[in-house]
């Protein structure tokens, strides 16, 4: 499927193994979130439209960031890198911005981490066992549980910036 400003969201195979479309999900998922955010200026991505709720466009990608950092590498790996937007102060960091945030620092910080994420996840039996608990739950996860939850979460999220992005410019579509 090509988007209107002519990127590119592959369809997920009907008929692949389990990690073939769990891997098609979750990059479906990530492309359709920033194709929810092209074309649109910082500050249209800024934009908190849907009052009372804080959510932003920007914010949402952000989150995503700290999302894609938290499961893959700090629960799956026990990798111990610290947050990028979330602080001990303000644990909402990732919606909390300044002016002076950019997409161009969003969207590098979010590429990064799915790509560090593609790098934690490759090779790995599905069946694997994170090295870290949850800060949130106190357990371990599999793997595979890490992809269904990150699919649920973007899936979600995706729905914010429906309704998010429609508010800014008028804009619709799957």
């Amino acid at each position: 499927m090509t988007t209107s400003s002519g990127s590119h969201r592959d369809e997920p195979s009907t008929t692949a193994d389990e990690r073939e479309m769990l891997d098609g999900w979750l990059d479906y998922h990530r492309a359709t979130l920033l194709w929810k955010c092209e074309g649109l200026q910082d500050e249209e991505l800024r934009r908190t439209p849907l009052a009372p709720s804080e959510l932003s466009l920007l914010g949402l990608v952000r989150h995503m960031a700290e999302v894609e950092r938290y499961w893959f590498r700090q629960i799956m790996l026990g990798e111990d890198v610290p947050d990028l937007f979330v602080t001990d102060e303000d644990r909402d960091g990732d919606f909390h911005f300044t002016g002076a945030a950019t997409w161009a620092e969003a969207e590098q910080a979010w590429r990064t981490e799915v790509e560090r994420a593609r790098r934690a996840a490759a090779g790995r039996s599905l069946d694997l066992v994170s090295k870290a608990e949850s800060h949130h739950r106190g357990e371990v996860f599999s793997l595979r549980w890490v992809y269904t939850h990150m699919i649920e979460e973007y899936a979600r999220h995706n729905g914010h910036a429906d309704l998010l992005r429609e508010q800014i410019d008028g804009a619709t579509g799957e």
